[in-house]
């Protein structure tokens, strides 16, 4: 696959930042306003999808082996395990207990450990999302061979 028209690349050149930048907002923002890891993790996996669409799998030389984003989920959701076990580590009787200390209500640094899980769960989800996306593209390229 080579990519689309020249217009529909300077679009996506323009889009993916903002859209990017989008995800992550949505993921530090997830305890404060309806959002969090999983919508924001669909968003940055979005864009991704976005430029490949745009610019074709050659882009990122695809090869049927696990590759980064795989390996990129499977430590993120590793993390997740590892602070939910932490708590019972610090004393909590508890998983996934908040043994950080609270901020003020209504401020991005307010609810412990909220979004620390939620910036790693936003990571598991732009990488399985992904993953999925390019196994798909890998078997339509394999076939069509």
């Amino acid at each position: 696959m080579e990519g689309m028209s020249t217009i529909v690349k300077k679009v996506t050149q323009l889009m993916v930042g903002p859209v990017f930048l989008y995800g992550i907002y949505i993921i530090l923002h997830g305890h404060l306003t309806p959002g969090g890891g999983f919508a924001g993790g669909a968003i940055i996996a979005g864009a991704f999808i976005l430029l490949l669409l745009a610019f074709g799998n050659n882009v990122i030389n695809l090869k049927k082996e696990v590759a980064g984003s795989s390996n990129t989920e499977s430590i993120a959701i590793l993390i997740v395990v590892v602070m939910a076990l932490m708590s019972l580590l610090f004393g909590a009787k508890v998983f996934f207990f908040n043994f950080l200390p609270k901020g003020e209500p209504g401020e991005l640094l307010s609810a412990g450990m909220i979004p620390l899980y939620n910036i790693f769960i936003g990571i598991e989800v732009a990488g399985a999302i992904l993953t999925i996306f390019l196994s798909l593209v890998i078997f339509k390229e394999e076939s069509s061979k």
